[in-house]
């Protein structure tokens, strides 16, 4: 009988990708060996499960605009979506194992992105949850549909590390923000006003013109 189990065995950082990509390496296999798949469509929900490890003082810190106070976690410190991804697994029988490429954003109103540029260290863990669509051969051959069963699903703790790694393959010592444009245009504008040559440099004047009005 059809019995798909899913297991995440390692993560990779992709190579030579546009964007910040990892790699997750993901068995798959049948509890029947004899059965062949032909092919899954598969979806994977990957949950954030922030209650699974410690954090240090600094980490709080830098989480309080996700999860207010340390004081407030018993409330508010709760799993959330990193993100959804799909792909489709070939013909196999037995047991088999794939790749499943998870690009990771490096935009800052992403509620993920935050958490992720929190963490100093360690790990973080990580729960798969899976659905799809599995195309088998039947009994006399002729191709079966089966539904993935929503019970199925599989944890992994991620480095902290090997994120890091993978948005710095992409952005070595930078970091991104969105703004509205009008806010874009005065900033451009103040930029242009006042010759400066990057858009660093606009950035540290400003910040070094607020720090001098908050002087006593």
């Amino acid at each position: 009988m059809l019995d798909v189990n899913f297991e995440i065995i390692s993560a990779e950082v992709a190579a030579y990708s546009v964007l910040p990509t990892l790699i997750f390496k993901m068995r798959i296999a049948n509890e029947s060996e004899e059965e062949q798949i032909h092919n899954v469509n598969l979806k994977c929900q990957i949950m954030l499960s922030v209650t699974k490890r410690r954090y240090t003082a600094g980490e709080k810190s830098r989480l309080l605009d996700l999860f207010g106070t340390p004081e407030r976690w018993g409330e508010t410190l709760r799993a959330f979506l990193w993100t959804h991804v799909t792909t489709v697994v070939p013909r196999f029988s037995g047991s088999t194992v794939v790749d499943l490429p998870v690009p990771c954003s490096y935009d800052f109103e992403v509620v993920s992105t935050k958490y992720f540029n929190a963490l100093e260290d360690g790990e973080i863990p990580l729960t798969f949850l899976f659905s799809g669509t599995i195309f088998y051969a039947g009994a006399t051959g002729n191709v079966q549909i089966a539904q993935i069963s929503w019970s199925k699903e599989a944890t992994y703790r991620l480095p902290v590390a090997l994120w890091k790694e993978a948005i710095a393959s992409s952005f070595p010592n930078s970091a991104w923000i969105r703004l509205p444009k009008d806010v874009f245009d005065q900033l451009y504008q103040y930029k242009i006003a006042h010759g400066l040559p990057t858009w660093e440099a606009a950035f540290v004047r400003l910040l070094r013109a607020s720090s001098e009005e908050v002087q006593p």
